[in-house]
């Protein structure tokens, strides 16, 4: 079988279980980072590694700037589902020689900018010629503290399902142009008790089912409750991926104090109830169309 036809998901079940996996780790591979224990430390290592392609996650004629914002900024989406604290960054940039340095270095100005918003020290990697398109591997290291860091697999029944900001229409610009939720995860897990959460980077038919799998529970949503950005339908707040908002489980006995506060502390950024997760005795995935999905 071909990764066409066999799609990400299936090749991350074929390889995973095969990895070596030492006593220090609590969250391996297949979650969005991995979580490794500190000797003696109250704080948990995280760590991830993310990367963007040329005519697959940026096309040629993309500002460099943008590019390189959108590369670092990935990984620390990812931090911000788990409600981490990134510090530390390698780029492994993989570029033509007929590139010129001074897109490299636009590039290398969006990387430093989001590494800076967040604090986060560039401190290595690798450069590599190709004959391919441009690739560039942003690896992240930081923290969690072991009270605080939140898998995709810890959701209840009767979990309400909430997501952050607006979905949709990321094709037009946003999917370059995005803010990782990090300020926003760090307040929750500070004031809430969250079961799950995971980031909208391959879009809510995607991940949503991804995080109830992992929960071994199923779901409901009201599609009409979708929070849509300007000009996009329900299709696409499904369906388009990339829109990197927070998708999380929290008990409903937390409902009402959650909206309230939320509208207190992030007053421009929307907060909206989805949905449900659910019990079921057979773990499959409801009947929503897919997000974006790799090698397909």
């Amino acid at each position: 079988m071909n990764l066409r036809r066999a799609g990400e998901d299936r090749l991350l079940h074929e390889i995973i279980p095969s990895l070596p996996v030492g006593k220090m780790v609590i969250g391996a591979a297949g979650d969005d980072c991995a979580v490794v224990h500190f000797h003696g430390k109250k704080r948990l290592l995280l760590l991830k590694t993310d990367c963007v392609v040329e005519r697959i996650h940026f096309e040629t004629a993309a500002e460099p700037f943008w590019i390189g914002w959108k590369a670092m900024m990935r990984p620390l989406s990812d931090f911000a589902a788990m409600s981490g604290v990134p510090q530390f960054g390698l780029i492994t940039l993989i570029v033509p020689k007929t590139k010129s340095i001074g897109w490299v270095k636009k590039t290398y100005r969006g990387i430093n900018s989001a590494a800076k918003k967040f604090e986060v020290s560039i401190v290595g990697g690798e450069t590599s010629n190709t004959k391919g398109p441009v690739a560039i591997s942003i690896s992240v290291a930081g923290f969690a503290e072991k009270d605080r860091w939140i898998s995709r697999n810890g959701g209840r029944v009767g979990d309400d399902i909430f997501v952050t900001g607006r979905l949709g229409g990321s094709r037009r610009g946003k999917h370059l142009r995005f803010m990782p939720r990090i300020e926003e995860s760090r307040w929750l897990t500070k004031n809430f008790r969250v079961h799950a959460m995971i980031d909208l980077s391959d879009g809510l038919g995607t991940d949503l089912p991804r995080l109830a799998r992992a929960s071994r529970l199923d779901f409901e949503i009201d599609e009409s409750k979708l929070p849509l950005n300007r000009s996009a339908k329900i299709e696409n707040a499904i369906s388009d991926g990339e829109d990197y908002e927070l998708l999380f489980a929290i008990s409903p006995r937390d409902r009402n104090r959650l909206t309230k506060s939320w509208r207190t502390k992030f007053p421009k950024l929307a907060l909206t109830r989805i949905g449900t997760l659910h019990q079921t005795s057979n773990i499959r995935d409801r009947a929503l169309p897919l997000g974006y999905l790799h090698f397909k």
